[in-house]
């Protein structure tokens, strides 16, 4: 065990855009942390227009939170992390983030993860939890991993076949951790960061809309800096409530993966690219098909395939979290909503000059 400075301080770093809806249970959350030492709130505000700003600071008065309230001008998130961490305190500074939802020991196995460690960021786990139909699929989906791109999930014993598939097949964005073991990772959602990150890598990259912590992390690995998952740490997310939304979530992660890629001139994974090929050969082969036989067997073999793959995973989540077998085909459906949104995104990236993705 690795023991250092410990944490008497937290700062919670919270970027804020029109998020009545969510305030009241968020600032809640905060107020229930079992966390011993001082905890100062900042929230850099994009410029909320719904009430926002009102709720809360009266959520943070009825709960006895130390608030601060920054302004965020440019609108985008990594400027909003920039301006709280100028303005933090604490010896380890916690991302959060208003839609989703915190357990009472949130803070308290952040610090306690980021003393036994030494490591310079640590982060926990994304339970996904979802109420209407499309929520829970979209949940479902994330919770296997043939889908989900950027999220990190403890999968219980039953699904050691669902990983297996998924290394077989190179599903890119399978992250999978030992439900009782701290490992060292590439990237972690929501971190809670030590300042020496910060003084080491230097701040969120404010031209970036997405991928602001890979990026940010990826730069702190170079720089010698540990980054920590414990699955003991778990962070309770809403998916998107639409595949409108789901798509376009995805596609932006895969749009703005590229800016990471281009500014470091490195891959985070060959098998990154898994999306990529299959939405570039489905384009390829359809194109053909029309005037060649192969190309249409090829197609029909191709898609086959991923549908078979997309019914066998579901399958698996659906079994696992012990939802309605009514939810199958909305799960299945959810799948190359993942997929193709991320391989477009990432061909379009691809495609357009640099520093011009907006």
């Amino acid at each position: 065990m690795i023991s250092v400075a410990p944490v008497e301080k937290i700062s919670i770093i919270v970027p804020m855009l029109n998020e009545s809806g969510h305030i009241e249970h968020f600032v809640e959350d905060v107020g229930r942390q079992d966390f011993e030492g001082e905890v100062e709130l900042l929230v850099a505000d994009g410029g909320s227009t719904d009430g926002s700003l009102e709720l809360l600071r009266a959520a943070a008065k009825k709960h006895g939170i130390a608030l601060t309230v920054l302004e965020n001008r440019a609108g985008w998130v990594s400027h909003a992390l920039n301006e709280c961490i100028k303005a933090a305190g604490g010896d380890l500074l916690v991302r959060l983030d208003c839609h989703s939802r915190y357990p009472p020991d949130y803070l308290r196995r952040c610090a306690r993860a980021s003393e036994e460690t030494g490591a310079l960021v640590v982060g926990g786990v994304i339970v996904a939890e979802g109420r209407t139909v499309v929520e829970r699929a979209v949940a479902c989906a994330m919770d296997s991993p043939f889908g989900g791109i950027g999220f990190y999930r403890v999968f219980s014993p039953d699904a050691g076949l669902a990983k297996r598939v998924a290394g077989v097949f190179g599903i890119p964005w399978a992250r999978t951790a030992a439900a009782d073991s701290r490992v060292e990772t590439d990237t972690v959602t929501f971190g809670a960061f030590r300042p020496e990150a910060f003084r080491r890598a230097g701040l969120f990259d404010e031209s970036l809309r997405r991928n602001q912590d890979d990026e940010f992390n990826l730069r702190l690995r170079k720089a010698g800096g540990r980054v920590v998952l414990d699955p003991a740490i778990r962070v309770r997310y809403t998916p998107r409530g639409s595949l409108r939304g789901v798509f376009r979530q995805y596609y932006e992660y895969g749009l703005w993966k590229v800016a990471v890629v281009r500014k470091h001139r490195q891959l985070a994974s060959p098998r990154s690219l898994a999306p990529v090929v299959f939405v570039g050969s489905i384009g390829l082969l359809a194109l053909f098909a029309p005037r060649f036989p192969a190309a249409r067997r090829l197609l029909a073999m191709e898609l086959g395939a991923y549908g078979l793959l997309a019914v066998a995973f579901g399958t698996i989540c659906v079994t696992r979290r012990r939802e309605s077998w009514a939810l199958l085909p909305a799960v299945t459906a959810v799948f190359p909503t993942f997929h193709t949104a991320y391989g477009l995104g990432v061909i379009r990236g691809w495609m357009r000059p640099s520093r011009t993705v907006r």
